[in-house]
């Protein structure tokens, strides 16, 4: 990769970190705010879903528009609008200035991801975009594991410090977008008199792509299962203090952000994408199972070690390979890629709850049975699967 395209994946990664430190930074704050303004459980489900629903609407929208209109801008309005959102967060006073902050963060949020991949997608040659998109998604990783430590650091001396820490952060970030990012698409005014039509959006579902989009929701759905009750099976199961716990999602941030950031590049370029996504799928199957098998500290340590790396491995491998079949349109599969995430990040938990309650180990089995029906998938439908010409979809 060239010096310029790495500075840009550079800026690229470190608006994504800002994006998601400001969302993880809220997380350990906000019981406490919403407590303090007399709201309660079902206001918290509320601020926390709306958000992921705002994005799984919205990054289709910013896809599409950013085809448009060029990447730079879109990716400068997302996270301007972050960093606004985050400010007015902090100075919320009442429930109902909160959700409507949450709202609007939702909605522009979700224009810097899939933007963001899709820029990757407009440059860097076929070999070198998963490498590019797990330079991404690491970053993304090292938002989600600093931003809780963070939030809980500086909630220690104000509720409100967080917040305005993030839309301090967020604005740097607009600032490199504004005056560093250059445009990846050198006319993008020549979209406009392309727009998607329903029949580009119906062979994108019709191609590879559509059954990528499928995996991907699969992927994130087994990753949000897995999210949204490791904690509590930790404690419950095998009754560890808050320090195991710490440790726990510490090593799952390490190798998150050394599988993505470290080997996705090297493994992709000598065995390609698609091995990878099977491969990938097939490993978090199996680390389900080893996490259920795990009996005590150190052998559940290694099962989620190899969980998160077989995971990591699949989401920039995912991200490349569907950019492949995205013709002139990357912006738009790139909303799509990033709808089906969100939509698994809303539905895994929301299954994995009640089963938890039923029993501890069915979450983890039935995210073992998922994504081994998506290794199946991978197999046995993209066997030999041919990308379109350039600038067409499907």
């Amino acid at each position: 990769m060239k010096a310029g395209a790495r500075k840009n994946v550079r800026i690229l990664a470190f608006t994504l970190l800002v994006v998601m430190l400001g969302y993880g930074m809220i997380m350990p704050v906000m019981p406490f705010l919403i407590e303090q303004l007399g709201a309660g459980g079902t206001e918290l489900g509320w601020l926390v879903s709306t958000y992921s629903l705002m994005q799984l609407v919205c990054a289709p929208l910013w896809g599409m528009l950013s085809d448009r209109i060029g990447r730079k801008p879109v990716i400068a309005i997302g996270v301007l609008g972050y960093a606004i959102t985050l400010f007015l967060f902090g100075l919320a006073t009442q429930f109902w200035m909160l959700f409507v902050a949450r709202t609007l963060a939702g909605m522009l949020s979700s224009a810097a991801m899939p933007t963001s991949m899709a820029y990757i997608s407009d440059n860097a040659p076929e070999g070198e975009r998963s490498g590019g998109m797990g330079q991404l998604g690491a970053a993304i990783g090292a938002g989600v594991v600093a931003g809780p430590l963070l939030g809980g650091l500086l909630s220690s001396r104000s509720l409100s410090l967080p917040f305005f820490v993030g839309a301090a952060l967020a604005g740097v970030a607009f600032l490199l977008v504004l005056l560093l990012l250059p445009e990846s698409r050198p006319n993008p005014e020549t979209a406009k008199k392309q727009p998607l039509r329903w029949h580009d959006l119906r062979q994108v579902f019709s191609s590879p792509a559509g059954l990528l989009l499928l995996l991907i929701f699969i992927m994130s759905f087994g990753l949000a299962n897995f999210q949204g009750i490791i904690g509590l099976y930790a404690v419950d199961k095998f009754g560890f203090t808050t320090g195991q716990v710490g440790a726990l999602w510490m090593v799952i941030g390490a190798v998150l952000i050394l599988g993505q950031g470290g080997l996705t590049g090297p493994l992709t370029k000598r065995f390609g994408e698609l091995p990878l996504i099977r491969l990938g799928l097939a490993g978090g199957a199996a680390g389900f199972l080893f996490i259920s098998l795990a009996v005590g500290f150190p052998t559940l340590l290694l099962a989620l070690g190899f969980f998160t790396l077989a995971l990591a491995l699949i989401g920039p491998a995912l991200n490349a390979y569907i950019s492949q079949f995205a013709g002139g349109h990357q912006g738009a599969v790139m909303g799509l890629n990033s709808a089906a995430s969100s939509l698994g990040r809303v539905v895994g938990p929301l299954l994995a709850g009640p089963l938890f309650d039923l029993n501890v180990e069915y979450p983890l089995w039935s995210g073992a049975a998922t994504l081994l029906a998506g290794a199946v998938l991978a197999i046995t439908r993209l066997h030999g699967a041919k990308r379109p010409e350039s600038g067409r979809t499907g």
